[in-house]
């Protein structure tokens, strides 16, 4: 399933600016930043789950905000792209 994650992480503390790293780490063992705070992920509903599960033991929940949009269908019919950064095809070959 293709997954667009979203988060908004209060960085006005130390500790905050940690989870935002940590979270983009997070999403990063999963998917491609799309944006600053913004991941396209492709998982299957194993990794959804662990990816789900990290995420909210990283988030503090009274000060950050956490978002899961599962788009339903192939991601090209979806997502309409302009400009630079070039996106990751999940179902090509994966150079290693």
């Amino acid at each position: 399933m293709d997954v667009l994650v979203t988060y908004d992480v209060s960085t006005e503390t130390l500790e905050g600016r940690r989870r935002l790293r940590h979270a983009a780490k997070i999403c990063l063992d999963f998917g491609q930043r799309v944006q600053k705070s913004v991941f396209e992920c492709s998982v299957n509903d194993m990794q959804y789950e662990l990816l789900k599960d990290r995420l909210l033991s990283c988030i503090d929940s009274t000060t950050d905000s956490l978002r899961f949009y599962r788009l339903s269908g192939s991601r090209e019919s979806h997502v309409e792209h302009y400009g630079v950064k070039d996106s990751i095809d999940f179902d090509g070959p994966l150079v290693v």
